[in-house]
């Protein structure tokens, strides 16, 4: 195969060690250095104020994101004795998933899901799940994923909506920075064949690690390197950072990224 011999550098966290393997498997040497960690950022007493908020003013609309924040929520209404109240309010919105992984979260407690976002289950598949509703002068409760969706909340602020949002969990850089900083030395030295990037957090945090300093080396190392993207959320960051990208997965997904990947190293 074309990944072959090739080294290969993965910034993921979560699904670090299954993209490691999906390297490993096809020859490829893999240089792992995670760049997110997901950080619990869920108030109890802000949870349950908004419980008693929904209580007086209900919401048209509840969108959750993720399956980590979706059962990190219910985690912390289970502590509250507030998860029976919460279920019974959700049964008065229509409620709107992303993908699977909320999907899933949900259905575990019983929830009624009224609208899914298409594959490849980005924000303009959830956005457009949604086109039908009457959202003006509405409440919209919206779980937040690792950092706020700019682009879902202004959307639905351009249609009049409240938008209430959920933190349950916030992107930060992992404790140890080691393997970032070893990463940021081995594309200065041009020592690795391609990046793969799975979500803009990762672009944003490799700068950070390199500081003023470095960065316009790091961006040159970067822009005479293969840069693989998971899809457009994080090829906008990239983008935005002065980095060319070289390939975007389509669907956004590990297995058509890997299957790029293999033809672009070919």
């Amino acid at each position: 195969m074309s990944i072959k011999g090739k080294k290969v550098a993965i910034l993921e966290s979560r699904l670090g060690r299954q993209l490691v393997e999906l390297v490993e498997g096809r020859g490829g040497v893999a240089f792992h250095a995670p760049a997110l960690a997901e950080l619990p950022d869920l108030d109890p007493d802000a949870i349950a104020a908004l419980v008693r908020s929904l209580e007086e003013r209900p919401a048209k609309l509840a969108i959750f994101q993720t399956g980590v924040g979706t059962r990190a929520l219910f985690a912390a209404t289970d502590s509250l004795g507030a998860t029976t109240r919460l279920t019974e309010l959700l049964s008065r919105m229509a409620v709107a998933v992303r993908g699977p992984k909320p999907s899933a979260a949900l259905r575990a407690r019983g929830v009624r899901i009224d609208r899914y976002a298409a594959d490849p289950f980005t924000t303009k598949e959830l956005l457009e799940s949604i086109r039908d509703l009457a959202l003006e002068g509405e409440r919209v409760i919206v779980q937040r994923h690792g950092a706020a969706n700019v682009e879902l909340d202004r959307a639905l602020e351009g249609r009049g909506a409240a938008v209430v949002e959920i933190p349950t969990y916030r992107w930060a850089l992992p404790a140890d920075t080691a393997p970032l900083e070893a990463l940021i030395g081995a594309l200065e030295r041009a020592e690795l064949d391609a990046v793969v990037l799975t979500n803009a957090e990762q672009v944003r945090n490799l700068f950070a690690v390199a500081g003023a300093g470095r960065a316009e080396r790091l961006r040159a190392a970067l822009n005479r390197t293969l840069v693989a993207s998971i899809g457009p959320v994080a090829s906008a960051a990239l983008r935005d950072a002065g980095i060319r990208v070289s390939l975007e997965a389509s669907p956004p997904k590990l297995g058509a990224l890997m299957t790029a990947l293999d033809q672009a190293l070919s």
